[in-house]
């Protein structure tokens, strides 16, 4: 064997292990998050139900990202020239978590220290659209009559306030899609 087969060998081997080893970190660290994240729910956005069944997914929008729109439009307008809209960003917006932990809309985040009761939670601005974790709830095919009672999503929040979205929940907070037995 030539020296370049030996070399050309070692580099796909040692890239293969590189690669393993990115995905497994990154493995590890979505299920330490799901496993250890503080637990948030946010309130689904009323939709319209004929819609709120797309295939075996649930298209998804939350009260919160619809605060959040708002709110962004509000400070624009009240900066000098707001004629600007930012259509792409990475941003935070501070909420209370009151006694159930559901979470409510306090303020776009400016860097002030966080009460007790407030959180921060990471966004993403994509043409316009608020989204966090995700847009869509993804199950079974068949099952989604379970789902459709759903008013809430339970997420798992890490501490740079990152979210996972772990379940559905009904206005009662009783998890949704799981068997009756």
């Amino acid at each position: 064997m030539s020296s370049n087969v030996k070399r050309h060998r070692w580099i796909v081997i040692a890239a293969t292990v590189v690669v393993l080893a990115v995905v497994n970190w990154t493995i590890w660290q979505k299920e330490h998050h799901l496993a250890e994240g503080e637990i948030v729910y946010l309130e689904l956005a009323p939709v319209d139900p004929r819609s709120l069944m797309q295939g075996d997914y649930m298209a998804l929008n939350f009260a919160l990202a619809n605060r959040i729109r708002m709110q962004r439009e509000i400070d624009r307008h009240e900066e000098a020239g707001g004629n600007a809209m930012q259509t792409a960003a990475n941003d935070s917006v501070v909420v209370r978590l009151d006694d159930a932990s559901i979470a409510h809309f306090q303020r776009l985040d400016d860097g002030t220290p966080l009460g007790d009761d407030e959180r921060r939670l990471r966004y993403r601005l994509r043409n316009g659209d608020v989204r966090f974790a995700t847009d869509a709830f993804f199950f079974q095919e068949g099952h989604a009559e379970r789902f459709e009672p759903a008013r809430y999503g339970q997420f798992r929040v890490n501490e740079h306030g990152e979210l996972l979205l772990v379940a559905l929940y009904d206005e009662s907070l009783n998890r949704l899609g799981e068997m009756e037995r």
